[in-house]
């Protein structure tokens, strides 16, 4: 299916057994809960699935279950987070043939590639699939910034249509848009300025805290895009303290506690990463439980309503 980069695109975490390995029936109830909400597309393999940690195997046993679950309602998403050109365009071929609908491409993994590298890097990945693309731009997390200069020349690969905005810089959003008008889709990658990246102009919001808190996250995107914006601000006050969260080292652990806690996951993580522990656990597990003492009531807002 085509992929339309516009709404909530959660980062879905990769759900564990005590035996470390998938499970699966814990990975498709959350995924119901994000559908559920009215989610517009699942992303895989970021950060939050821990993909670093995954068996290739693994990575598409994740890619067909999603697949096939999501019997396509809303595009999947696999991002491709690799060391080699030739792995990640492997990656890609696989993807494409377990249905995927787009791809999510971070530069190359370890090796810190200079520009020209790293859009040769990206052009040879979209020269090899019609799967359309997103980039994801990091350089908080990756150390690889793409600019805006390096985007000029990706113009040139129309598979390349949208860009997750994790630079931290508001700015960015407008930036983009000065600079390129609607060529790029841009989404907002940073939980804690995505209302505001929203209100600049952006497109949609790849999430993090969405995996235990879909509805919330969806109803500001849906009211910012219908300008109803007093009624995001008021939810977006009441989340920012889950949404920092998802800017930490331990994001991982932060938000599958906070799944546990709203009964869409557990907190088996896998190794190096351990569960949260005393103090730093007590700590988040305080913020996730006065937030849920003051959830708000949602206001309906109908898809036909967004502009």
């Amino acid at each position: 299916m085509s992929v339309k980069w516009e709404g909530v695109f959660p980062a879905v975490t990769t759900k564990f057994t005590a035996e470390d390995e998938l499970d699966i029936p814990a990975f498709v109830a959350n995924l119901e809960a994000q559908l559920a909400a009215g989610v517009d597309g699942i992303i895989l393999g970021g950060t939050l699935g821990e993909a670093s940690t995954l068996s290739d195997e693994e990575k598409f046993e994740l890619v067909r279950q999603t697949v096939a679950f999501v019997d396509g309602r809303v595009p999947v998403i696999l991002n491709i987070a690799e060391q080699t050109t030739a792995k990640a365009i492997e990656v890609a071929a696989t993807a494409k043939k377990n249905g995927v609908s787009g791809l999510m491409l971070l530069p190359p993994m370890r090796y810190k590639a200079d520009a020209s590298e790293t859009v040769a890097y990206f052009k040879a990945i979209a020269k090899s699939t019609d799967l359309p693309i997103m980039i994801y731009n990091n350089p908080i997390d990756y150390r690889i910034e793409v600019t805006l200069d390096m985007f000029e020349e990706l113009t040139a690969c129309a598979n390349i249509q949208a860009v997750k905005e994790s630079t931290r810089e508001t700015s960015r959003v407008t930036e983009m848009i000065n600079r390129f008008g609607d060529r790029f889709k841009i989404l907002s990658g940073v939980d804690t300025i995505a209302f505001e990246s929203l209100v600049l102009g952006a497109d949609g919001w790849v999430a993090g805290l969405v995996c235990a808190f879909p509805a919330e996250t969806v109803a500001i995107y849906r009211l910012v895009k219908a300008g109803r914006i007093a009624e995001a601000v008021a939810i977006n006050r009441w989340f920012y303290p889950l949404l920092q969260l998802d800017v930490h080292p331990k994001l991982v652990q932060n938000i599958k506690l906070a799944e546990l806690m709203t009964g869409l996951g557990t907190e088996q993580v896998r190794l190096p990463r351990m569960p949260l522990e005393g103090e730093e656990r007590e700590r988040v597990l305080g913020i996730i439980e006065n937030a849920l003492q003051k959830r708000p009531v949602l206001p309906e807002v109908e898809v036909a309503d967004l502009v």
